[in-house]
């Protein structure tokens, strides 16, 4: 059996213990690095082809404060909730990708684009307040357990769920990958202008990954808000969880199926010692550290934590193919 294999076979052996040995403290961060590591995954569906959104927190907020609100205002169940605020983020990516992609808006003003794109939904929160609970934040109306209102007493049913969701996203996250469309998406993240001459349908192909990444990052959302069961624009539409999805995707290894996740995980690590050290002392604290971060991994580790670990593990691999070699 294939090497890779059978250390995926135990690593997902490992993740499905998690429940049973880990406290309630750590489960519950292993929840939030599952969801945040499929929300960090679908940002890097765009940036590892050239396609840098700031303004990811716009499809967040969306997915989130759709599900919730179509719960506290008609009842509707979160099961339809949930794709409901799928569907206007695509309808969004649409609005926002067909004129982007059209008038090749590139690079820099792409991201300006969907930076102001996060801030206007932000925004859009706020005013509406009477709604949403404006910066203030709102609560799903909580009816205790319910599979029809997605809300569990215990963290287990969350965590496998997060689990599934986090197995599916990597799935895509190859597919996209390592799929038919990966050549043209590559072809166009290193020149619009030649790939349109090589015949490739370069619209299309950026509004196809504009979409997935925008579907699943308002997936994420949903399920996240459903399981912290509390939301307001500064954690999931404004531009603060912009930068941090943009920070965490670069910092892991967008390159890599696992670097968003590692990001998830560096992000909340980083984030509850600071709560943990500093309490609401340095309430800024974690945006300033993810900014001068950001910077370093930039300029040091553009691939990131995994693409240090490739690289370090290709080399060892050489070394020792090396040493056996004859004299």
């Amino acid at each position: 059996m294939n090497r890779s294999w059978i250390i995926a076979g135990v690593g997902l052996a490992a993740l499905a213990l998690v429940p049973f040995v880990a406290s309630p403290y750590v489960l519950h961060i292993a929840v939030q690095i599952l969801i945040f590591g499929m929300i960090y995954t679908a940002w890097s569906f765009m940036g590892r082809f050239g396609l840098t959104s700031i303004g990811h927190g716009a499809f967040l907020g969306i997915g989130a404060y759709t599900t919730a609100l179509l719960w506290n205002l008609y009842g509707v169940t979160p099961w339809i909730g949930i794709p409901a605020g799928m569907a206007l983020s695509v309808l969004l990516a649409l609005v926002i990708g067909y004129p982007c992609f059209h008038l090749k808006i590139v690079g820099h003003y792409f991201a300006l684009v969907t930076l102001a794109l996060g801030q206007v939904i932000a925004l859009l929160v706020i005013a509406a307040r009477d709604v949403t609970g404006g910066s203030l934040g709102m609560t799903p109306t909580q009816v205790g357990e319910s599979i029809f209102a997605f809300q569990f007493p215990n963290r287990t049913h969350f965590y496998f769920i997060a689990l599934a969701l986090w197995l599916l996203v990597l799935g895509v996250w190859y597919w996209v990958a390592y799929g038919m469309r990966r050549a043209a998406l590559d072809a166009i993240g290193e020149d619009e202008t030649a790939a349109a001459a090589a015949g490739i349908d370069v619209m299309r192909e950026k509004l196809r990954i504009t979409v997935i990444s925008a579907a699943i990052t308002s997936l994420g959302g949903s399920v996240l808000t459903q399981y912290l069961m509390y939301l307001n624009p500064e954690t999931v539409a404004g531009v603060g969880i912009s930068l941090q999805i943009v920070f965490a995707a670069i910092a892991g290894g967008m390159y890599s199926a696992l670097g968003p996740t590692v990001g998830a995980l560096l992000t909340l690590t980083l984030t509850e010692s600071l709560r943990i050290l500093f309490g609401t002392h340095f309430i800024g604290a974690a945006n300033t550290i993810y900014g001068i971060l950001l910077i370093l991994f930039i300029v040091f580790l553009p691939r990131g934590i995994m693409g240090l670990i490739e690289q370090f593990s290709l080399f060892r691999g050489t070394r020792e193919k090396e040493s056996r070699l004859p004299l």
